[in-house]
């Protein structure tokens, strides 16, 4: 049996041009590709197709996404330093594909006070972080104010820092016990320094897939509800997806079609990241609900389906090496993406699932996998500007 690596190299784009890939294609994934080199719409049911794809055709796939890679974006490759916090790992949702949430009974449970969270920021700042990505356990020891009392403290201390934080989970709980309307919860959340919120708990945005993934989590349409009100009140979010877990491919390709039509309203997602299942620790694995997936074709398929799908809708494509490990990650470069995320400092909630790529990543390291890759890298602001030259890593 091939190797992962010998896989990869086989359905990675050769010198041959794009052309020549569709023409080794079959006509039916051809027609679909040259809609999208044409910079035309490709449907839900077109989406599907391509989830399908193997060899020639997966070739093709993955060398269209990389040619609308180079015209839409060009040849560089962001990232961000930030430094990532999970201020709580306290948490009663109880999610099947989660192994990160303790009850606050357990001895390794933990929630960061005042003091530890703004040591952990300044540690950020002192290797160059720009941002702090922030989220928790959804906690119900927590006191109704607690998410804006911590904006509060993190912008008093570091009035200059990006704020990226609470997912949508977080901010559905934290307007409950607040008492307040998405919109008066968030309104409130800017004031204090908010900046952006990540696209989480998205999983796949299907109630079906959702009942057997968590169900006592944010449903699909409070999910919209909250991310759509965000960016009415100019806070922008990124957007995810998780797959390789129960989904089937048609929950992919809606999922993708929902987000795409969700940013012809509002424009409010910065970019598109898909987040590969990591299944070694949870109870979805352990109960045998899923069957693990190999890494590798399947991944790039994803990202080379998202660039493909996502044309003119969301620019930014995001790999993740937390998820994929450095060197798939740097493979995904030629399968449409063009941002390697962030440098974090501190993961847990994939280290906990399983994942082994690690908690930091430094920008040396970020910047040799890029260039080894042929391409140039380029630090970046959290909503993709330009950072500053005093602050550069």
């Amino acid at each position: 049996m091939s190797s992962m690596a010998d896989q990869i190299r086989e359905v990675l784009p050769e010198d041959a041009s794009v052309a020549a890939h569709l023409t080794a294609s079959s006509p039916t994934i051809g027609k679909i590709l040259e809609k999208s080199l044409e910079k035309k719409r490709i449907s839900e049911e077109e989406a599907l197709a391509l989830l399908h794809t193997e060899g020639d055709d997966l070739k093709a796939l993955i060398a269209t996404a990389d040619t609308i890679r180079k015209e839409d974006v060009g040849d560089e490759v962001t990232y961000v330093v930030n430094r990532n916090i999970n201020f709580t790992n306290v948490c009663f949702v109880g999610c099947q594909f989660c192994a990160f949430k303790r009850q606050r009974w357990e001895s390794d449970a933990y929630y960061h006070d005042d003091e530890t969270l703004l040591t952990k920021i300044q540690e950020g700042i002192d290797r160059g972080a720009t941002e702090i990505c922030m989220q928790g356990g959804i906690n119900a020891q927590m006191k109704p104010d607690t998410y804006k009392r911590l904006l509060t403290e993190i912008k008093t201390a570091f009035p200059d820092l990006h704020v990226h934080a609470f997912s949508p989970m977080e901010i559905l709980y934290g307007a409950r016990r607040a008492k307040q309307t998405f919109e008066e919860f968030l309104s409130e959340l800017k004031a204090e320094g908010l900046g952006s919120i990540p696209g989480t708990a998205a999983e796949i945005l299907d109630d079906e897939v959702r009942e057997i993934l968590s169900y006592k989590k944010v449903d699909t349409q409070q999910w919209i509800d909250i991310v759509t009100t965000a960016h009415r009140l100019g806070i922008p979010s990124t957007s995810t997806i998780m797959y390789g877990h129960v989904e089937k491919p048609h929950h992919i390709a809606a999922h993708l079609a929902l987000l795409r039509h969700l940013q012809d309203e509002t424009g409010g997602f910065t970019e598109f990241v898909p987040l590969r299942f990591i299944h070694d620790n949870t109870l979805l694995f352990q109960r045998g609900l899923v069957t693990p997936q190999q890494h590798g074709i399947a991944d790039l398929r994803m990202y080379a389906l998202s660039r493909v799908f996502l044309r003119g809708s969301i620019d930014n494509i995001q790999t993740s090496w937390v998820k994929l490990g450095h060197d798939l990650a740097a493979a995904s470069l030629a399968a449409g993406v063009n941002d390697f995320g962030g440098t974090l400092m501190e993961e847990s909630i994939s280290r906990e699932a399983g994942a082994d790529a690690g908690e930091f990543t430094p920008v040396e390291e970020i910047e040799r996998l890029v260039r080894e890759a042929g391409r140039t890298a380029r630090q970046r602001t959290t909503l993709y500007g330009e950072v500053p030259d005093t602050l550069v890593a």
